[in-house]
């Protein structure tokens, strides 16, 4: 199936690893063009220049997207290479885990910041191109906790449902425009972020990480931890032309853990 994405430019943040560095992959094969970032530098250089031997056309910039500054830095960067953006991935990683009175208003702050904020001011900072040229894709990548509440993630809970109605909210206003806003829920997938929270819930808990990973698993109906290119799949879909009639919607790529109906 041609997805339509060559030429097109991808912004992808937080794209040094895990899912974020699984879909730039993915749309680098469909021929996007990228501009990655991440906060630490030596782990996005090594991605930018793994997908650069593929082939791919590619910039990356180190920059913290849940400041002012590292928001104002990458899409300067995606500008200054392509003069547009087509395609924007919200990424970021996930607030700490912890019950609710183990986080202050700081941390709550410091949350919001990563986890709305940065999804709300890239989407401000790219938009107006979209609208000009009628085209584009905003994806945001949120979790199963936006629709089936995780215990131990108050923050990550909190903050993904408000994803979830800005983008919801947001397909309608842009929709006239050829934009569509969706939102990917990833399940529990073999990345970096599901292995520190199984040592928490191993610390918490006395048992070893494997034992709660395996707890995780016993509750997905295909009995395994989602790969990351499974989930980034979804997202080159929704990125591309064949997706151009769907929006406002929240994907789960999660092995059928989601219990709800809808």
């Amino acid at each position: 199936m041609d997805l339509g994405l060559r030429g097109k430019v991808a912004l992808v943040a937080a794209s040094s690893r895990g899912l974020g560095r699984a879909v730039a992959e993915e749309l680098a094969a469909e021929g996007a063009r990228l501009c990655l970032c991440a906060r630490g530098e030596a782990a996005l250089e090594e991605t930018r220049a793994a997908l650069a031997a593929r082939g791919a056309n590619v910039v990356a910039v180190a920059a913290d997207v849940s400041t002012t500054e590292g928001i104002e830095a990458v899409v300067r960067a995606a500008l200054d290479a392509y003069d547009r953006v087509d395609i924007l991935v919200n990424n970021a990683g996930g607030p700490p885990a912890g019950p609710f009175e183990a986080h202050d208003a700081a941390a709550w702050e410091a949350a919001f910041r990563l986890t709305l904020r940065s999804a709300v001011e890239l989407t401000r900072a790219v938009l107006p191109g979209m609208k000009l040229r009628r085209w584009g894709r905003i994806l945001n990548i949120t979790s199963i906790a936006a629709k089936q509440p995780v215990a131990n993630l108050i923050l990550s809970n909190s903050l993904r449902a408000a994803v979830t109605g800005f983008a919801r909210t947001l397909a309608d206003e842009v929709a006239p425009y050829g934009i569509t806003v969706n939102n990917v829920l990833p399940g529990y997938t073999a990345t970096e972020r599901v292995v520190q929270l199984a040592e928490r819930a191993s610390r918490e808990r006395g048992i070893t990480p494997a034992e709660a990973m395996r707890a995780w698993v016993d509750e997905i109906p295909m009995d395994r931890l989602g790969e990351p290119r499974e989930f980034a799949a979804m997202v080159a879909f929704l990125a591309s032309e064949r997706a151009g009639y769907v929006t406002g919607q929240s994907v789960a790529v999660d092995g059928g853990w989601i219990k709800s109906l809808l």
